[in-house]
């Protein structure tokens, strides 16, 4: 009998606002064989979230001692909040032949990438400096003090944009799937050509400019 082929890893970072979410969520909609991998955190769940689903929720001595024990491929500490990804989950997924994707940050994306180097990462980017505030305001979840907390780790986090594969900017939703869904599909993932387009863009929101 024949070996199954392993599956890829596929890592997805934005700032918060950019629609990673979103595009993840209709990503597993539409395409078989793709699974994302649910993060542990210490963050309290919100009204909408189902243990399992959203994340897998402990506290933060649990978590910790999930850190002792080797079990997170890669974790980090975001305001104030503990996530970490499952070694054992995702290395029995990739072995089955599944897809998988993570959505992490940048430095869980170093994390992983340094560990498994076949690993392809994808940053996404929101269309200007002011669309993010916007969408980040729509959502409703956070203060006034903790939006502006996420805009400072929204330029925190695109600083890095160069490390990543494959950039993706989501002004149009259903083209910004599209990419995403191209990029899966592949035969033959190359790496991508970082571009002066890319260099002037991201400059644009780094200074707040539309």
């Amino acid at each position: 009998m024949a070996k199954n082929k392993s599956g890829s890893l596929f890592i997805i970072a934005a700032p918060s606002g950019a629609g990673k979410t979103s595009l993840v969520k209709a990503l597993i909609n539409d395409m078989d064989n793709v699974e994302v991998s649910v993060s542990h955190t210490t963050r309290q769940p919100r009204a909408s979230e189902m243990e399992g689903t959203a994340y897998h929720f402990v506290n933060e001595n649990d978590f910790k001692q999930l850190i002792k024990q080797n079990q997170f491929l890669e974790y980090a500490k975001v305001f104030g909040n503990y996530y970490g990804t499952s070694r054992d989950w995702v290395n029995t997924q990739l072995a089955a032949g599944k897809n998988i994707i993570l959505e992490i940050d940048w430095q869980g994306a170093q994390q992983v990438k340094s560990q498994l180097r076949n690993s392809v990462t994808i940053f996404i980017l929101p269309p200007s400096y002011r669309t993010l505030r916007e969408r980040l305001d729509s959502r409703q979840h956070d203060d006034t003090e903790t939006i502006e907390r996420r805009m400072d780790a929204a330029r925190e986090e695109i600083s890095h944009y160069k490390e990543f594969d494959y950039i993706i900017i989501n002004e149009d939703f259903d083209m910004a799937l599209t990419e995403i869904k191209t990029i899966i599909t592949a035969t033959n993932l190359g790496r991508c050509r970082q571009s002066a387009f890319y260099d002037d863009f991201v400059s644009k929101i780094m200074n707040q400019e539309d």
